[in-house]
């Protein structure tokens, strides 16, 4: 499986927690934030990367986080301190730098393409990592920041569909990006919580691309996949073909508001609508509904004898119809973008809302494709409990460090139209970023 320059060892080494060879992952979500600290075994895997053991795991219910977004900036940096100090004695390391996972600020997918003449007439690294920042210095969206720069397609002299152009000789080298850029405000907000608990940010990374790292293997990858990571605030996507994410998008719902419809409805505490959405939960009617009872605690009585009692009916009843018009926003995003058909026929569902009973029926009802939960693969030292799809976004940015991000010189060797002063500015600004 081809997955692009990292694999390859063209972004340089991996990004690591503070120590050679561990690695630091951060997943900050509505309903949850997992640490996964993860140490890079020696080998390699048949997508090119190395093995991963998993060896300190923190999680914690999520506070001062909504949608993705940081709301309550004290509670949030509370509760990422302590699933870090969790992972750490686990792991019995301290880590300085961390990956995160970035699900807020609306993200974005741009394809752009650019080219550049080749000075040696031979495609070297160089060239392409050049060539690359050649492309993101053209993509600046106002008030947005550039979280992925991907290169999904290179060409030599107008030859197009080449994966690996380098030892080709030519005339000029081109490459197709796939630019995933997200809000300034949120984006900012989050590495500032983070940089309060005395952590460095090494890099984010867009959520559904996190988990389609940990949950795919290389022919969904490469044949094309639609990965959906139902979160506690939002339900992102995104679509991977011949190796390559190349769409990114997400819907502003997800099972927090699955949680709050249940609230609403029978009128009792968020805590014990969700305890009810986890045991008795289902978008999936059954003949046995109407005669299983369940006990719904009143909002505001401390009495537990006046419990209200109500069929399991009335409960999917709630959550069918919000989980239908989730996937729904889902299959329009999707068919609006134009990578309905890249896609293929195939979807993942992972996140924390895969684990919902009747979520897969749905998704391959309302998509009309074939449907599988996903959960983290290729990872040692992972238990049942943090195996599950709710971690695939934290597993997949321990895999995403070995994909460590470009870096420029500030002195073009390429002959392109820009003036040096740009080139230092590309380079200053990749230093800040990654």
């Amino acid at each position: 499986m081809n997955m692009g320059l990292g694999a390859k060892g063209l972004q340089g080494k991996p990004i690591s927690a503070g120590r050679p060879g561990i690695v630091a992952a951060l997943d900050v979500g509505s309903n949850k934030i997992a640490c996964f600290i993860a140490k890079i075994e020696p080998g390699k895997l048949a997508n090119g990367l190395s093995p991963m053991r998993i060896i300190g795991i923190g999680h914690q219910v999520s506070r001062g986080v909504r949608g993705g977004a940081i709301v309550d900036m004290d509670a949030a940096e509370e509760a990422i301190r302590v699933a870090v100090d969790a992972a750490e004695r686990m792991a019995g390391a301290t880590v300085r730098d961390v990956l995160v996972t970035v699900a807020c600020g609306e993200p974005k997918s741009q394809t752009i393409a650019v080219q550049a003449p080749i000075p040696s007439r031979e495609v070297q690294d160089d060239d392409l990592t050049r060539l690359v920042s050649f492309g993101q210095s053209k993509y600046m969206p106002e008030g947005r920041d550039v979280l992925h720069a991907i290169p999904i397609n290179y060409s030599v002299d107008d030859n197009r569909g080449i994966r690996d152009p380098r030892g080709m000789f030519g005339e000029k080298a081109g490459v197709e990006l796939h630019m995933v850029s997200v809000q300034h405000g949120p984006v900012r907000n989050l590495e500032l919580c983070i940089q309060r608990c005395h952590l460095n940010v090494a890099g984010m990374v867009a959520a559904p691309y996190a988990s389609g790292l940990a949950a795919l293997v290389e022919d969904e990858m490469d044949l094309g996949v639609t990965v959906i990571d139902m979160g506690g605030g939002t339900t992102s996507l995104a679509v991977f073909f011949e190796g390559q994410m190349v769409y990114c998008d997400a819907v502003p719902v997800g099972g927090q508001h699955i949680t709050n419809d249940i609230a609403r409805g029978l009128s009792t505490p968020i805590a014990h609508a969700e305890r009810m959405k986890t045991l008795y939960g289902s978008a999936l009617a059954s003949p046995s509904d109407e005669r299983e009872l369940i006990d719904v605690p009143q909002v505001g009585e401390t009495d537990h004898s006046s419990a209200n009692h109500i069929p399991r009916s009335i409960l999917t009843g709630i959550i069918q119809p919000r989980l239908e018009e989730t996937l729904e926003l889902v299959r329009d995003r999707l068919i609006k973008s134009g990578f309905d058909r890249v896609a293929g026929q195939r979807v993942v569902l992972t996140g924390g809302g895969a684990q919902l009973s009747g979520a897969r029926e749905h998704t391959a009802r309302i998509l009309n494709k074939k449907v599988r939960v996903g959960q983290p693969v290729r990872y040692m030292g992972l238990a049942e409990a943090t195996g599950g799809p709710a971690f695939s976004a934290a597993a997949g940015l321990a895999s995403y460090s070995q994909l460590a991000p470009l870096t420029i010189n500030s002195d073009p060797a390429l002959d392109v139209p820009e003036n040096t002063g740009q080139w230092r500015r590309i380079g200053r600004w990749l230093k800040e970023n990654f």
